[in-house]
């Protein structure tokens, strides 16, 4: 088993129990847990102190972990979404209203990415299912850019920090898709 194998073992077997984890990403290194467990999401948005309202942001490896989470993909906007992914290209899309209110926020819509990140497209692939992924940063605070940065703001507060680099691009976009505006730039 290679060191990479065993450190993305790692991060899974934290995620399935519960955990929260940090990983490199497109820009900036992530915080993130397995969506479905409350307690996990609860605990990060703690962490971050990130109010409940905001919402979170999901990534995954494929179109296909998102599905769960989300209303089916209206044609308008379906290849215009499905066209920039995978990439650093986050969309709001029409949640499922079942669809947990701490990862939707005040929203009908849910963010979602599928990640062109290596590492974090491998982690989301080996957990087989998408991701909380929110930047790994104090809200209003700069996000960590190294897993050094992460144990430095964080500490052992983090119970896995999956080693790697960040892609070092700007800040992921964020786009509406019913708008096709942009929320938050590139």
């Amino acid at each position: 088993m290679t060191t990479m194998n065993w450190q993305l073992q790692q991060a899974v077997r934290t995620v399935r129990h519960g955990g929260i984890i940090a990983y490199p990403t497109e820009s900036v290194f992530g915080l993130g847990c397995d969506p479905l467990r409350l307690d996990a999401v609860v605990r990060l948005l703690e962490l971050k102190q990130r109010p409940a309202a905001k919402g979170l942001i999901l990534i995954a490896s494929d179109v296909e972990q998102l599905l769960p989470f989300l209303l089916p993909l209206d044609p308008s906007f379906r290849e215009r979404v499905l066209a920039s992914w995978p990439g650093p290209v986050t969309w709001l899309l029409p949640a499922r209203p079942e669809t947990p209110g701490l990862l939707r926020g005040r929203h009908e819509t849910l963010a979602v990415r599928v990640t062109a990140h290596p590492a974090a497209a491998a982690l989301c692939r080996a957990c087989g299912h998408a991701l909380v992924s929110t930047s790994a940063n104090v809200g209003g605070r700069p996000p960590a850019r190294s897993a050094l940065a992460v144990r430095r703001i964080f500490g052992e507060a983090i119970d896995y920090v999956l080693p790697g680099e960040a892609g070092g691009a700007p800040v992921t976009e964020i786009r509406d898709a019913l708008s096709n505006r942009i929320v938050r730039g590139g």
